[in-house]
């Protein structure tokens, strides 16, 4: 039976980060929503129920017996239970949404569904992005007893500092650790396959590092951060997500934050996580095309797919930056930046679309990554669109 993820209620919610991928394609703690929830469910057939300019990319669901799932919460272990128990015709509901279904996605329609039962208690729900961050220690502690459990980490060598419970470090084979220190009193360290923390790093749990990714020299990691699979970075950071394929390799803080994919911050880039006045952050938000209180004290930089900073860039707080934006003109560029910005100013021009291509095929070949057709039509439709 296919995993169908939904993006119905939300997709909108997360731009820019969804601009390029579907919700379940986001990734906070240490794994995608969409891994999660493979790995809950012991099942790798899935598609995804998204914008249609996203399906020559990301599947399209059969038309056959399915599970329809949003996908972008932490389940209890009686969700999970009454997720599995669903029969043909049910349906879970959680504050007036669905959030699970057994059905079948030939002529799709909610009449299918016989019988909804309302979840009553409070789960772990990601609304928005700044949500990511905010709930990235629980995810972090979700995704560590979810992938760790009855396992045993890799040995921390000896020329390593170590603060805390070794049973909240887990190091995973061919990871590589030297004279850095590491302290899990404040939370869960995962060191993902092929890893490195180099020299004279400080970890601050909550942190995820990714597969074959990298704390350069000296870096500075607070928790709780998320650092996906071929990364690399240095400096500050503080409770930030990077979802994977970028770098900020160099000096320059970056904190309460989310990063896409195939990002790029020149030396001594910094961002704002905290307005002088001590005041709530105002974030732009796509569906209602305003700036709007995210509630929050601390909130610094949302990032699409593809974007880059010159060296010595600075960014103020609550700053969002769109689709394969180049930003590298003097001085604070505004706190909505649009996709394909050449400068990253408001009325720069935009970046032409076989240059952003040019560009971003070549920085997916140095992690051995082929920008494919199906990528265009993704960045073509952006360009064009919005």
């Amino acid at each position: 039976m296919q995993l169908v993820f939904s993006d119905a209620q939300y997709w909108e919610d997360f731009l820019p980060l969804t601009f390029t991928r579907p919700v379940a394609e986001m990734r906070c703690g240490i794994l995608t929503f969409s891994e999660r929830w493979q790995k809950i469910l012991e099942n790798t057939e899935v598609s995804f129920f998204t914008e249609m300019y996203l399906q020559g990319k990301f599947p399209e669901p059969e038309k056959k017996e399915s599970l329809f799932l949003v996908a972008n919460f932490l389940p209890s272990e009686t969700v999970i239970q009454q997720i599995k128990d669903l029969k043909q015709g049910e349906a879970l509901v959680y504050e007036d949404e669905l959030i699970a279904a057994r059905i079948n996605m030939d002529g799709f329609s909610l009449q299918q569904i016989e019988k909804m039962t309302d979840i009553k208690e409070e789960l772990v729900f990601f609304k928005k992005p700044t949500d990511l961050f905010t709930y990235n220690q629980k995810a972090i502690d979700f995704d560590f007893e979810l992938l760790t459990k009855g396992r045993t980490s890799q040995e921390l060598s000896s020329t390593n500092g170590f603060l805390g419970d070794q049973k909240d470090l887990f190091i995973e084979e061919g990871a590589q650790i030297e004279f850095s220190t590491l302290n899990t009193r404040t939370g869960k360290i995962y060191i993902g396959k092929n890893a490195e923390v180099m020299e004279g790093c400080m970890l601050r749990g909550p942190i995820a590092l990714g597969e074959s990714s990298k704390f350069n020299l000296g870096s500075k990691i607070y928790g709780a951060t998320t650092i996906g699979p071929h990364c690399k970075v240095g400096g500050e950071v503080n409770n930030i997500i990077i979802f994977g394929y970028s770098n900020k390799g160099h000096e320059g803080f970056i904190g309460n934050s989310v990063i896409g994919e195939w990002c790029n911050f020149g030396a001594d880039s910094n961002s704002s996580n905290m307005k002088n006045n001590y005041g709530n952050v105002r974030l732009w938000n796509y569906r209602t095309k305003a700036f709007e209180d995210t509630g929050l004290q601390f909130a610094g930089l949302i990032m699409g797919d593809h974007s880059k900073t010159a060296i010595n860039t600075q960014l103020n707080t609550g700053t969002v930056i769109g689709v394969a934006s180049n930003i590298f003109r003097e001085g604070f560029p505004p706190n909505l930046v649009e996709n394909f910005s050449w400068g990253g100013f408001k009325d720069d021009e935009k970046f032409k679309l076989d240059k952003a291509y040019e560009v971003a095929g070549r920085a997916m070949a140095r992690r051995n990554v082929v920008l494919q057709e199906e990528d265009k039509a993704i960045l073509k439709h952006v360009f064009d669109t919005y």
